[in-house]
């Protein structure tokens, strides 16, 4: 059977693709079950039938029985009785199926017919018994090499027991029949088995592997670039069919994904092999037709504050891996950035509508401020997007803190922020980039006033499961305004995901899970991963220069001679730097010989300080610094040179070239590009990133040391181990990262972005 239904659909499940493992292990699941089915029904049923027989048989023995002795009780008060019951019970000798009669007194022993009956004392036990109980007994055995029944009643006289009458009954017939049941339920069941087999799989074949074998060609005519195969699912698709059409739907999208992406890589190929500044400009030109990029954030991308005699003004990059991506691309395409003007010096150095161009250098786009009152950046900023948005996004064990005063702010500095954008914005349809959590509802707002407007809302920190999510007071608010936009983008396809998943469970919507995009009130919302990045040049080309300035930073702060780690942060309990630290103690304890070879510099950016969370964690930080260094310090060695300000570009690509290693150990983290900004700074490919597996950069850096900064002794082993690498695996991690940077950097992020947003025009 077997083997006829494999032959059945063998051929078909080639033609189609499918595995023919699959159809095999479907086929002899159905064999063993039905194999079980005839087994344990065969066995019932040829039970019962035996146990009906055996009932029969033994009441049939009982009413002989008592005949027999009601017959020959009479007999047993004349003389010679023996003789003359033997003459009687003679007469019954040919009954059916009666072999045998034994009668046993219990003054005289056996009397047996036929006389010459074989084994007779195999049954002497049982008259005995029988006549020591007064109660019939009855037992099944193998007695003269054939089955019979052995059936025993008491013998009375004059109320009293004196012996037995046995029946010996052939039970061969019982037998004969139990074993053609077992035949027939065998070969009856076999071929209800059969048919059972053969017609569930042939409404497998139709109702599974078919659809099965669409998804298969769908997926395997995507890879190749061929026509998808059409869609045959009936008017009320079972699941399976809707399956189907879904992945093969997805393949379609998939498709169309790949033509665009080739597009833009023979565009990408006319001007080079990497997107750079230049390039970007050329694309952007192509694709926006001489429009300019909006981009709306709270950070500035350059901040101006005074110096210490409180007359002259020095410009600063704050740190932020938000200013880090997008501040080249303005300058590659021009526009307008829109940001809190937070520096003491900003107002003094911008015009009468809160406008400068920037860079300070080379002027390439202009610098909008937006001036904030001190209860609106509480609210706003330090309260609802830090206290609230930002514990609530991130993994870190903080609890966030929700309240109406600071959800009320929000709301204001959002349309506080709209109107500032509004004024910028020309007649024809503008692109407008808002970034990150600060302005959740603005898209929404854009919309509503300018309905022609292209919106792209990117989000640069994690996006929590609908759970996490769920404490959020303003849940509706919140999505309702993100989806305002055109398209929303994450770092991770695992965090859009997590967001589409947000507004299933919250919104009523319609979810495509084909075209990663949901639909409400008729309008339509992409969601994608764009792994934002760093511009994939350093522009610090290695040279005598760089390097005596790497020489001098080391005398100036006494690292000359000494393994030096670095880290780069915003003072922030996101970054992991107490556990960073504790590594580095371990470190020292469990390897020694580090021990006044080594320093770890840390350059904290101290950030949101007045809340009260980030005062506690800043004096957490130091305390813990204080401490390892006190236990360690030998003369004028520490091993921990904690450096808190708002340090300048130029010197943090210093410390990057002269470190050994950069440590990365966030707790939880969108992308990270302290990670990628180290590695683009090496260009004498040396140096090794220790970098966390919970931030987003590690799966695209996997050359890195990945750790688990929870896990104190593992960060340790990885910091000696990066101390102690041979120059040729250092050489070739970091080759492999910088190729990756340097193909995936922060030009073609923007460009895929505006590339998924013009798609809407």
């Amino acid at each position: 059977m077997a083997v006829f239904v494999f032959c059945l659909f063998r051929q078909s499940d080639l033609e189609r693709g499918c595995d023919v493992k699959i159809t095999l292990r479907l086929i002899m699941s159905l064999l063993i079950g039905t194999a079980l089915v005839v087994l344990i029904f065969s066995y019932l049923q040829t039970r019962n039938e035996e146990v009906r027989l055996n009932e029969e048989l033994g009441l049939r023995a009982s009413v002989l029985a008592k005949t027999f002795t009601e017959a020959i009780e009479p007999f047993l008060e004349q003389t010679e009785s023996p003789g003359r019951i033997r003459k009687f019970i003679e007469k019954f000798t040919g009954h059916k199926r009666l072999v045998g009669i034994i009668v046993y007194l219990k003054d005289t022993g056996l009397i047996t017919i036929p006389t010459e009956l074989g084994q007779r004392d195999l049954f002497r036990a049982e008259c005995e018994n029988t006549a020591e109980n007064s109660k019939p007994t009855e037992v099944n055995r193998k007695w003269d090499g054939r089955d019979v029944n052995f059936y025993a009643m008491p013998i009375t006289k004059a109320d009293q027991v004196v012996g037995a009458l046995g029946l010996i009954h052939d039970r061969t017939f019982i037998v004969r029949r139990i074993q053609e049941a077992w035949k027939s339920s065998a070969v009856t069941f076999s071929i209800l088995a059969f048919i059972l087999s053969a017609t569930t799989l042939v409404i497998i074949r139709w109702s599974v592997t078919g659809p099965i074998a669409k998804i298969a060609e769908a997926i395997k005519k995507t890879a190749s670039g061929e026509e998808l195969p059409s869609l045959n699912v009936s008017s009320e698709p079972e699941d399976i069919d809707k399956l189907a059409s879904a992945v093969i739907r997805m393949a379609s999208h998939l498709k169309s994904v790949r033509k665009t992406l080739a597009e833009q890589s023979r565009a990408m190929n006319a001007h080079g092999a990497v997107w750079d500044r230049d390039r970007l400009r050329d694309y952007l030109k192509s694709k926006l037709g001489g429009r300019s990029l909006f981009v709306v954030a709270n950070r500035e991308p350059y901040m101006h504050r005074r110096r210490e005699n409180g007359k002259e003004f020095e410009c600063i990059t704050p740190a932020s891996g938000l200013v880090t991506a997008l501040d080249p691309v303005l300058q590659a395409t021009g526009g307008v950035w829109v940001a809190h003007g937070s520096g003491d010096a900003d107002r003094d150095t911008s015009d009468s509508h809160g406008k400068i161009a920037v860079p300070p250098s080379k002027p390439t786009y202009f610098l909008k401020r937006v001036w904030l009152t001190a209860e609106e950046e509480r609210g706003y900023y330090y309260g609802f997007s830090n206290e609230g948005f930002w514990p609530l996004c991130h993994i870190s064990h903080m609890r966030p803190v929700f309240r109406v005063t600071d959800w009320h702010e929000y709301y204001k500095v959002n349309q506080k922020f709209a109107e500032a954008l509004l004024s910028e914005l020309p007649d024809e349809s503008p692109l407008i980039l808002v970034q990150d959590y600060h302005f959740a509802l603005l898209p929404a707002m854009i919309k509503e006033a300018r309905p022609d407007a292209k919106v792209a809302l990117f989000w640069h920190i994690p996006w929590p499961n609908p759970e996490a999510f769920g404490i959020c007071p303003w849940q509706k608010e919140i999505l309702d305004g993100m989806l305002g936009s055109d398209l929303i983008g994450f770092h991770t396809q695992y965090h859009c995901n997590n967001f589409l998943d947000t507004v299933d469970r919250f919104l009523e919507s319609r979810i495509d899970w084909s075209t990663f995009s949901v639909t409400r009130n008729s309008k339509t919302c992409s969601v994608r991963p764009f792994p934002i990045s760093v511009s994939g040049a350093s522009g610090f080309e290695e040279s005598e220069s760089v390097r005596k300035k790497v020489a001098a930073l080391k005398r100036s702060y006494g690292l000359t001679d000494k393994w030096i780690g670095i880290g780069v942060d915003r003072i922030d309990y996101t970054k992991g730097l107490l556990e960073r630290f504790r590594a580095i103690e371990r470190t020292l304890e469990k390897y020694p010989h580090c021990v006044q070879k080594f320093v770890f510099v840390e350059l904290g950016a101290p950030s949101r300080t007045l809340i009260e969370g980030y005062q506690s964690h800043l004096k957490e930080v130091e305390a813990l610094s204080e401490r390892v260094n006190t236990r360690f310090q030998k003369g004028n060695w520490k091993p921990i040179l904690f450096l808190k300000d708002h340090h300048r570009q130029d010197v943090i690509r210093e410390f990057y070239r002269a470190a050994d290693f950069c440590l990365v150990s966030s707790l939880h983290d969108g992308m990270n590009l302290v990670a990628k900004e180290f590695v683009m700074e090496r260009e004498d490919e040396s140096g090794v990133l220790i970098l966390s597996r919970f931030a987003g950069a590690s799966q695209e850096l996997s050359s890195a040391l990945l750790i688990n900064p929870y896990d104190i002794e593992g960060t340790a082993d990885a910091i000696h181990q990066a101390l102690n690498m041979v120059p040729e695996e250092r050489k070739e991690r970091m080759a492999r990262m910088r190729t990756v940077i340097r193909e995936h950097n922060v030009y073609r992020w923007a460009a895929e972005i505006v590339a998924e947003l013009v798609k809407s025009f």
